[in-house]
């Protein structure tokens, strides 16, 4: 994770909380992208680079430790809203830009982002431009929708039939609750990538033993056996999500968990 500044700045007494630099933050797997981003804001008045990162635990620590004002957050990174509903729930004052893909272009991703507190929805493929007045208009109204995607947030003039509701509602379920605390699902995220308990204790500055507690919770939660059985449920369920690398729909991967008890 690079990129990190200091905390996010408080406004001086009697200046107007809009007339301060908001420090924007990038979630994206892409290392060429978040670059581009990230000039992006340095040539935006009224808008300075707050970091960057490229998974999920990695977006939770960042913001835990800068809390920026804004984060852009890549959809396929988060096709359940999951991350974008933690991070909502860990600071209400912080603006959740998402950048959809083509993939997540539908009219049930864009109500689930939205209801998981996303504040503006944008096309991935928008004008630096563009994005940068939606962040400032998002920051001023908490609520932007580009005009590309609003007729995907509009409600449908006609409600399916009482017939056929009960065929159609897995179609608007969205996958994979999510029953984890923050910090579970951080911990969950580094247990898939193979890190023992000792190491996700030091990247996430805890102890062993809060790990070992924080472990034996998610297997509780989500009736796993072990590690391994716990990330592939996980996985199965849409609570994490193979790393999204490219515009392309990702294979399945094998979770690589590391070996030993809870």
């Amino acid at each position: 994770m690079r990129g990190i500044e200091p905390h996010r700045p408080t406004v001086a007494p009697g200046q107007p909380g809009a007339s301060r630099s908001l420090g924007v933050a990038v979630v994206d797997p892409i290392p060429i992208f978040r670059e581009g981003l990230a000039a992006m804001v340095h040539r935006s008045p009224g808008l300075h680079w707050a970091g960057q990162a490229a998974s999920h635990h990695a977006a939770l620590q960042l913001c835990e430790q800068v809390r920026p004002d804004v984060v852009i957050l890549d959809s396929a990174l988060d096709p359940n809203c999951h991350l974008t509903k933690l991070l909502a729930a860990g600071d209400p004052a912080l603006l959740l830009v998402v950048l959809v893909r083509d993939a997540n272009r539908t009219q049930q991703y864009l109500a689930t982002a939205i209801g998981a507190g996303a504040h503006a929805i944008v096309p991935r493929a928008v004008d630096p431009r563009r994005l940068a007045e939606a962040i400032r208009r998002a920051h001023s109204d908490r609520r932007y929708i580009d005009p590309a995607l609003a007729a995907l947030t509009a409600r449908p003039k006609r409600q399916p039939s009482p017939r056929a509701a009960p065929a159609e509602d897995h179609l608007t379920q969205p996958k994979g609750a999510m029953p984890l605390s923050r910090r579970e699902y951080q911990v969950l995220q580094l247990v898939a990538e193979g890190l023992e308990n000792s190491a996700i204790a030091k990247l996430l500055f805890l102890s062993v033993e809060t790990v070992r507690t924080h472990v034996k919770s998610i297997l509780r939660k989500l009736s796993a056996r072990d590690r391994t059985h716990a990330v592939t449920i996980a996985f199965r369920s849409g609570i994490l999500i193979p790393r999204a690398d490219d515009g392309h729909n990702p294979a399945p991967v094998q979770p690589a968990v590391a070996r030993g008890t809870p």
